[in-house]
């Protein structure tokens, strides 16, 4: 006979359950975005010169470590993509305030900005990784970047704080798997209950979740992922 289980458990399985749900659920999207991103004809080379004459040699020299991960990465499937387009950016980018490094409030780094400086806040990792999935041939339906609300200090303390993470999508009705600058392994969205999400949005579109309130406005952030695309493009990113 099969125990039900224990009350502690069913909790957690309730909880599991309505994050699925507010994943899953709730999303409808409000508006596309005016310039998308064509990753067809990248110019990797001009990219690479770029970050050379703006940032000198090192920063070249990170692009050019990005670039052999790329090439190694096309040798195995999708899911190991992630696998090590999540580690790379990790491990090579330190978490820095935008203040501290492009003396501004908020900025959106572009993948080059964010190479060459080694460092970057949520939304450049978030974008660096949303890019180098996109030049291995991830589609963009599967891609989304996300702006949550991450719950910080002890359990139950109500606080949280705004936050990005890429969302993978292996179906459009799946379960997303969370990339993280704040956890190194990638995980289901069930099993980051710390995460709220509050809308999503790609090089095709932006979607809004069921949240009532948000510190951000949809509209502001489109615009900066607007100059994001427009600069990449300058960039060789075309």
């Amino acid at each position: 006979m099969r125990l039900p289980p224990r009350p502690h458990r069913f909790r957690i399985l309730l909880g599991r359950l309505a994050s699925i749900v507010r994943w899953r659920t709730g999303w409808a999207i409000v508006g596309a975005a005016v310039i998308g991103l064509s990753v067809a004809t990248p110019d990797l080379d001009r990219m690479q010169q770029i970050a050379r004459e703006r940032y000198g040699a090192a920063a070249a020299d990170s692009v050019a470590a990005w670039r052999r991960m790329l090439a190694d990465a096309k040798a195995v499937d999708e899911q190991d993509r992630l696998g090590r387009v999540n580690t790379f950016i990790n491990r090579t980018t330190a978490f820095e305030d935008d203040s501290v490094v492009w003396n501004q409030p908020d900025y959106w780094a572009t993948p080059l900005e964010t190479l060459a400086k080694r460092a970057g806040d949520c939304e450049d990792f978030a974008i660096a990784k949303y890019v180098s999935l996109r030049l291995l041939d991830v589609p963009a339906e599967k891609l989304r970047l996300i702006y949550v609300r991450a719950s910080i200090g002890a359990p139950g303390s109500g606080v949280s704080q705004a936050h990005m993470v890429l969302g993978y999508y292996p179906s459009p009705d799946a379960e997303p798997l969370i990339l993280d600058n704040l956890i190194g392994d990638i995980r289901p969205a069930a099993r980051r209950p710390d995460l709220f999400p509050v809308f999503s949005f790609n090089d095709q579109g932006l979607w809004v979740g069921g949240s009532s309130s948000s510190s951000a406005d949809p509209t502001t952030r489109l615009s900066r992922w607007r100059s994001v695309l427009e600069r990449m493009r300058q960039e060789g990113l075309q």
